[in-house]
Order: structure tokens, then C-alpha cells, then sequence
């Protein structure tokens, strides 16, 4: 489905389900096919929404991009579906993007699911990287990019073991905009900190991550929960960055059960 924003901006998503609305977040290079694990296994107890970011999937490559301006098309999202509180799940770059919404729309928040991402701002050393990686991205393309970052984007039990979903992991990846790819890049790199938003959640949230995830460690996510007030963490074994993706069962058993203790007002 698609829905047509302000400024032509047109957001694709996928809708399933009834209840208590539950918003998922993709990461980068990634599109919503990322929670189709979660839209199908997930829809008997929340009304599951998963759109496609602006330059990602079907949905508009369209400027400016920036973390929050995800954000605010999100809200926006969320007021031509009807829907005025969600639960927010976001996996690494969709975290930031949910940290976002904390920051700029949080009367929207009903709960928080922050997967296999991180409250700080970029190090120097990390806005270098994403500069590199857009002129490998301008010079080589993104099918490329698909086969450089596949190995560190799963755990090394899906990338030994899994081979379909390495494989449409990968498709996935490579089927990214070029345009969307370079534009979230710079998003990222220019977003703020958030770590001083961590204290003030006063709702429910959970920290979830792959055990084999190396661009955001166990430690990081387990420190990061420790900010939160009564944060509820789980770490999933035989499983890296995208931990909902390589092991949707386990993530939605988690999920469910963080899901179960939320009211539906």
C-alpha cells in the first residue's frame, strides 16, 4: 500500500493485524521486507505497520533526508492511518529514527523496542567511514555495497548456516535505491546524540540485539539499557545485526511478551 504525504512524498508500507498499533522502523540498507517475519507472525496481537523510509523501497526518493525528518514523515504516517499512539520498533538505523520520534513527536510513543542500536551520536572516526562508503557507493553502486556489508550485517551462525536468508538479505541490500543509500548515509552521520533522552523514557521499552552482532556489541546495547528506566533487555543467541530478520520467531516470542504486559488505550 501506498500513502501520498505532504509534499508528494510517498511512503509504501505493509499493514497486518488489529489491536494495540505497533510501528516498525527499518535499518540501513534495508527496506520494509526487513519485519515481514513481524507483520505475518506478529498481527494476532497488534495492529503491525512497516513502511518503507523515504529513499528506500517503493516509496519516494525524495529530499531532504535526515534522521528526523524519517521521523516527522513517520508521524505523518501515523495520522493519515488513524493512528495516534504506537509502539515504536526500530533496528539500528530505525533506532535512531525511534530515538527521533522520542525527541520530536513523543506523545506519539505508547512504547519503545530499540533493536541493535545505539543513543550516541557518530565519532569522528565514524563520519569518516560513511564518507568512504559514499564514494565507494557513487563509484561502485549498490549491489556492490550489498556484497561488502552482508558478513558483518549477520551473525556469523546465519552467515555459515542460513543461506536463504544470507541471500535474500542480500537482494535485499542490493535492490536499495542509490539515492536513498547516499542520502541515509549522511543522515546518520549528521544525526545528534541522543543518550541524554534515555533517562527521561517514562514508558514501557526494550533493548533486543543479536548475541553475534558486531556493529553494535552486546555490551553497547546492555549499557545503553541501563540509561532507561525499568528497560526490559534480551539478547538472542545465533544472531547478529539484524536479529528480527535472521531469527523472527525468537525476536516475536520476546516481542510478543513485552507486548502482552502493554495496555491498549
Amino acid at each position: 500500500m501506498i500513502e501520498l504525504l505532504e509534499g508528494g512524498l510517498e511512503l509504501s508500507y505493509d499493514e497486518a493485524g488489529r489491536g494495540l498499533p505497533l510501528l516498525f522502523i527499518h535499518g540501513w540498507p534495508h527496506n520494509r521486507t526487513l519485519w515481514a517475519g513481524q507483520t505475518s507472525g506478529l498481527a494476532t496481537q497488534a495492529h503491525c505497520l512497516a513502511p518503507d523510509l523515504r529513499g528506500f523501497g517503493a516509496s519516494s526518493a525524495l529530499a531532504p533526508y535526515s534522521i528526523a525528518q524519517y521521523a516527522d514523515d513517520l508521524a505523518a504516517l501515523l495520522d493519515a492511518r488513524g493512528i495516534q499512539r504506537a509502539v515504536v520498533c526500530g533496528l539500528s538505523m530505525g533506532g535512531y529514527v525511534a530515538l527521533a520520534m522520542l525527541r520530536h513527536h513523543r506523545t506519539r510513543l505508547r512504547g519503545l523496542i530499540l533493536t541493535s542500536t545505539r543513543a550516541t551520536a557518530d565519532s569522528a572516526e565514524a563520519r569518516e567511514k560513511r564518507a568512504r562508503l559514499i564514494e565507494f557507493v557513487e563509484e561502485r553502486g549498490v549491489d556492490v555495497l550489498a556484497d561488502r556489508q552482508l558478513k558483518a550485517m549477520v551473525g556469523t551462525t546465519t552467515f555459515e548456516s542460513r543461506a536463504g536468508v544470507r541471500e535474500s538479505l542480500r537482494q535485499m541490500m542490493a535492490s536499495a535505491p542509490k539515492a536513498g543509500v547516499i542520502g541515509a548515509l549522511r543522515a546518520m552521520a549528521e544525526r545528534p546524540d541522543a543518550t541524554d533522552l534515555l533517562p527521561t523514557i517514562d514508558f514501557p521499552t526494550l533493548v533486543v540485539g543479536g548475541a553475534e552482532d558486531s556493529f553494535t556489541p552486546p555490551d553497547e546495547l546492555r549499557s545503553m539499557a541501563a540509561l532507561i528506566p525499568d528497560c526490559r533487555f534480551e539478547l538472542l543467541a545465533g544472531s547478529g545485526h539484524v536479529c528480527a530478520y535472521e531469527r523472527p520467531a525468537a525476536f516475536n516470542h520476546v516481542v510478543g511478551e513485552f507486548l502482552s504486559g502493554l495496555r491498549f488505550d
